[in-house]
């Protein structure tokens, strides 16, 4: 019999969350396509944080190894991207996820309109969802946290290279590298406006 993960019995539910919440935002992507002809995004991405990175996430901000820990004190637990092929698209697909029921915003950070100082854009939302489950704290309904992630095709590209340099032991250059990538993010950040003023202007030319 396999150990139980840091999740334990609730990590059924965190499945059964997350596929209810996937199945949501792409019937929102599906009825927009249908009204509009356009897709809210382009990809769609999720998982639940695996028993290693969860444990991991936890001795590295000093919380004990606990389902509390993983489900109340860090809220990734649940993590969804949506690769979105304009940056207004992000927007809509965040309004739309604020008006879906039993979703509460608990937090939210826009680094599309303010990147990092690293050239990172993205929308960060971090949702308190109630469910009829029981939560660790034994409330019912119970509430579990999701954090979703929304990029432009060009953000998420950027970021998947940012990400192999973070994680690549003893890179050679890396503040060269650091510098290359951050002159990148602000071209792609450019195309990004570009594309879209693109896009509004055949949307106003009409037929």
């Amino acid at each position: 019999m396999s150990e139980e993960t840091i999740y334990g019995k609730y990590e059924g539910d965190l499945k059964r969350i997350i596929d209810d919440l996937s199945r949501q935002i792409q019937a929102e992507n599906v009825k927009v396509k249908t009204e509009t002809g356009f897709k809210l995004f382009e990809h769609f991405l999720a998982r639940i944080k695996t028993d290693d990175s969860m444990r991991e996430k936890c001795q590295r901000k000093n919380l004990p190894l606990t389902a509390q820990s993983a489900l109340k004190e860090i809220r990734d637990a649940i993590g969804i991207r949506i690769v979105c092929g304009f940056v207004d698209d992000i927007y809509k697909t965040v309004a739309i996820i604020k008006q879906m029921d039993g979703v509460c915003v608990y937090n939210e950070k826009d680094y599309v309109y303010k990147a990092k100082p690293n050239g990172y854009r993205s929308y960060h939302l971090i949702l308190e969802i109630e469910t009829p489950f029981e939560d660790c704290l034994g409330q019912l309904p119970g509430r579990y946290f999701a954090e979703i992630q929304l990029r432009t095709i060009a953000m998420d590209s950027w970021a998947s290279l940012e990400h192999q340099m973070k994680y690549k032991h003893n890179i050679k250059n890396p503040e060269r590298i650091a510098k290359e990538l951050k002159r990148c993010a602000d071209e792609l950040a450019s195309c990004d406006l570009s594309m879209q003023t693109i896009r509004n202007l055949i949307a106003e030319s009409g037929d």
